[in-house]
């Protein structure tokens, strides 16, 4: 694949979220083409969001996997490499097949710590033919990072992202 220049982002308003969400999808669009390597793409989304967003800690995939949820590229502190299903907010979101936004960690009943720093945390799920196939995890050290322009933008991602998976 070809190497493509990627533009740096400078912080922006809360009102330039969405502008950074299209442009990093377009990023995905192109990360995609003629690329038969669905861990690579992952790793390369990650670290475009990660880049992306100061208020990124720890942004991930965990994927489907032998009846759980197993760690996938990530950018950010070690993790918890495998989630059960219908626990914490990403087990939560896979068994619900909906984004989970949580704006206090320790609010959220049976709230997995992988990090003590996390204080804020939306999962979306990633859907192939109907079917969750994996999660993308963002963690934010601040309470109530996450908002609407998170969510739509994480959740075209997400669509976009369900192509590569084989089955669903």
């Amino acid at each position: 694949m070809e190497n493509k220049e990627q533009k740096t982002f400078e912080p922006q308003s809360a009102s330039g979220v969405a502008e950074k969400y299209a442009e990093i999808l377009l990023q995905v669009k192109g990360l995609m083409e003629g690329v038969d390597n669905p861990v690579g793409v992952l790793a390369n989304v990650a670290a475009l969001l990660k880049e992306a967003f100061d208020y990124y800690f720890w942004v991930g995939f965990y994927v489907v996997r032998h009846g759980e949820l197993q760690l996938g590229p990530f950018q950010g502190s070690l993790a918890c490499f495998s989630i059960k299903h219908g626990r914490g907010v990403c087990g939560t979101s896979w068994a619900e097949a909906r984004t989970l936004m949580v704006s206090d960690v320790h609010a959220f009943p049976g709230h997995i710590a992988c990090s003590s720093r996390s204080q804020s945390e939306i999962v979306v799920p990633v859907m192939k033919d109907g079917v969750v196939v994996a999660v993308i995890d963002v963690d934010s050290s601040e309470l109530d990072s996450f908002h609407e322009a998170d969510q739509q933008g994480l959740e075209a991602i997400a669509q976009v992202l369900g192509s590569l998976f084989p089955i669903g």
